[in-house]
């Protein structure tokens, strides 16, 4: 299943965001801990790049993602700085004060010559729907500026905030990108609650996230959910949910609407425990099969974040 969702304010929120960055010193591109790859977005990447911006990465939900494919990711991201890239890179919640305060310092590294009253440090948080820059925004600013809730999508416009005489913020609408080019990328932004319910059905989005989660935390699925996941698929998953929380239906038959949408939520919700859904291996293995799956003539597919 390919999922797309690219809402009317997401194209004018494009070219502001373009516009903008002619002002800025640094990006600060939020990203899911848990799907850095996923869930960076490719003409962030490209717009930052061409106006020659240096890029701050945070992967933000790193309280709920594996820390041995965060520490992977952080590596990789840390590679890529030592070949050139203008990038640093940083783990955190967003929910943590003392997690947040490390950002600016981390933004101040990449624009040294912006450290004073009369030149302040001006940042430009970007990032797909519901990865936590609201969230960011207003830790940063130490009051409620942005819209922060549980559906992706919710700022709509562009806004500056002025934090300090040395720190100015620019706060920017989700920005997911027209196509989707990996299925696999859509349904990982689907379960992490990135994109529109309207674009995806949970039954089939539950199904991709129980059959990665067979492989990667069969111990944390078991501890859930009372039952061993041992050579089940994704759907055999959902309906031994079914039958271990009783969700049935007229005639007896498992509600697989009702499991699938308690998984989707256990997971997002952090309460199966930390996991990841993908690592610099997993993300590197699937685009070559991608590659190798295409016709010369098409594109090459996106690199991971921060090459």
């Amino acid at each position: 299943m390919s999922i797309g969702w690219f809402p009317g304010h997401m194209a004018s929120a494009r070219k502001k965001a373009a516009e903008t960055l002619a002002k800025i010193d640094v990006v600060v591109e939020v990203m899911d801990a848990r799907l850095p790859g996923a869930s960076s977005n490719p003409m962030i990447e490209a717009l930052r790049r061409h106006r020659q911006r240096p890029c701050l990465k945070v992967l933000n939900k790193a309280d709920t993602a594996d820390p041995e494919a965060t520490a992977a990711w952080m590596r990789f991201l840390v590679d890529a700085r030592a070949k050139g890239d203008t990038v640093q890179a940083v783990a955190l919640s967003c929910r943590k004060a003392s997690d947040v305060a490390r950002v600016p310092r981390l933004a101040q590294a990449l624009a040294p010559h912006r450290d004073n009253p009369l030149k302040p440090l001006r940042l430009m948080v970007m990032g797909i729907p519901n990865v936590g820059k609201s969230t960011l925004i207003n830790a940063l600013a130490k009051r409620r500026i942005a819209n922060v809730g549980d559906e992706p999508a919710i700022t709509k416009s562009q806004q500056r905030i002025d934090v300090s005489d040395q720190l100015v913020l620019f706060d920017t609408p989700g920005l997911l990108w027209p196509l989707i080019a990996h299925p696999s990328d859509g349904l990982m932004l689907a379960a992490s609650h990135a994109v529109g319910i309207n674009a995806y059905i949970d039954e089939e989005v539950a199904t991709f996230l129980g059959e990665t989660l067979i492989r990667r935390y069969p111990r944390l699925l078991a501890a859930r959910y009372k039952c061993d996941p041992t050579g089940l698929g994704g759907p055999e998953l959902i309906d031994a949910i079914a039958q271990r929380r009783g969700f049935v239906v007229k005639g007896g038959r498992p509600d697989r609407e009702k499991a699938a949408i308690t998984l989707l939520n256990d997971y997002r919700s952090g309460a199966l425990g930390r996991v990841s859904l993908e690592t610099p291996a997993s993300r590197a293995e699937m685009l070559a099969a991608a590659v190798s799956a295409q016709p010369l003539e098409d594109d090459p597919a996106r690199a991971p974040p921060g090459r």
